[in-house]
């Protein structure tokens, strides 16, 4: 039986991948956490993002996690409960790996 979990966290990130010509997508599905938890009875799942995409230059970091989630706006209804992300441009996410906070 195909891993349920393991197949929606690669559908969101080659999305992510494809409509914002990331670099780096990085999801975790974190739901194992949230077992019991209201929300997870729907079915949908937990899940944490690193993007880093060059479509953020010049965005508020609000507005660049809006556009993820208009990007998953159809995941957000049926797959995806809860959200987390980080959102970083190339020259962001080179500085924070450079200074050592991303290894």
């Amino acid at each position: 039986m195909p891993d349920e979990a393991g197949d929606r966290r690669g559908r969101i990130e080659a999305k992510l991948r494809e409509r914002l010509c990331a670099t780096h997508v990085e999801v975790i599905d974190e739901s194992h956490l949230h077992a019991g938890h209201a929300g997870a009875a729907s079915g949908g799942g937990h899940f944490r993002a690193r993007i880093v995409a060059a479509r953020f230059e010049g965005l508020s970091p609000l507005a660049a996690q809006r556009l993820v989630y208009e990007i998953l706006s159809e995941e957000m209804q049926r797959d995806i409960h809860a959200l987390s992300m980080q959102t970083f441009t190339p020259a962001q996410w080179e500085a924070r790996t450079r200074s050592g906070q991303d290894a």
